[in-house]
């Protein structure tokens, strides 16, 4: 981030990106948690878990609300401006993805309380560790301005996918053969989906980093094609 005349602008911008990472990190720990519960069969890690969600609600809440302020008092524009809409956007993606951590402790909660020797038919752990790859590596670009890991984290969510499809595939094969699985499947089915929400929400912060930087919408634009335009705005300079 440039540097202003007013280093009180500095600071606050500085300020903005630190409630940033400090989501990040508190989400990360939420998932972890959240997948450590599921398979350890740990009630009391998987109900805090659910307990802990307020905090990432609370900084989000109060990142927005500095995010407000800022405009009101500075009135930005330009790339400042960008900065503090992907900041705000950013907060928003990272509470999102903090529900998925809830959502598959709540899930797996239940489902350790309905069975007691409860072990998921399918490998959910590196659907969740491909996953947090991409966050940590969404939150890395944003800390250091870094479209080029953003752009490796777009090209990274199409593998999370495929393999999101590939448990969904092993799940619906488990239904047929025996439909006493149907239930069961399906609850593992939708944490196998929080995961891979998780991964999208990741994408999204990666996205952002590219919009705060070059001030171009991603979203709809392939992977390739944005690395291309970024390699060639590094040409240029």
């Amino acid at each position: 981030m440039a540097e202003h005349t007013l280093k009180q602008f500095d600071l606050e911008l500085d300020d903005l990106k630190s409630r940033v990472l400090f989501m990040g990190g508190v989400v990360e720990q939420q998932i972890r948690l959240a997948m450590q519960g599921l398979y350890e069969a740990n009630q009391t890690i998987l109900l805090g878990v659910e307990q802990d969600d307020h905090r990432l609600d609370d900084a989000e809440v109060q990142l927005d609300n500095v995010c407000n302020q800022i405009i009101a008092k500075r009135q930005p524009t330009a790339i400042d401006l960008r900065i503090i809409i992907g900041v705000q956007k950013t907060g928003l993606e990272l509470e999102k993805a903090g529900n998925k951590a809830v959502k598959i402790a709540r899930t797996a909660r239940a489902l350790h309380e309905k069975h007691t020797l409860f072990t998921p038919s399918v490998e959910l752990r590196h659907l969740a560790e491909d996953a947090l790859d991409m966050l940590r590596k969404a939150l890395d670009a944003f800390a250091r301005s870094d479209t080029m890991t953003a752009a490796d984290v777009l090209q990274a969510d199409d593998s999370v996918d495929a393999e999101y499809r590939s448990i969904t595939r092993q799940l619906i094969t488990f239904m047929m053969e025996d439909p006493r699985t149907i239930s069961l499947s399906l609850e593992i089915m939708n944490m196998a989906k929080a995961i891979e929400r998780v991964a999208d929400h990741a994408r999204a912060v990666a996205e952002n980093v590219i919009y705060i930087s070059e001030g171009l919408n991603v979203r709809h634009i392939s992977p390739e094609e944005v690395r291309g335009y970024l390699l060639s705005q590094e040409g240029r300079q």
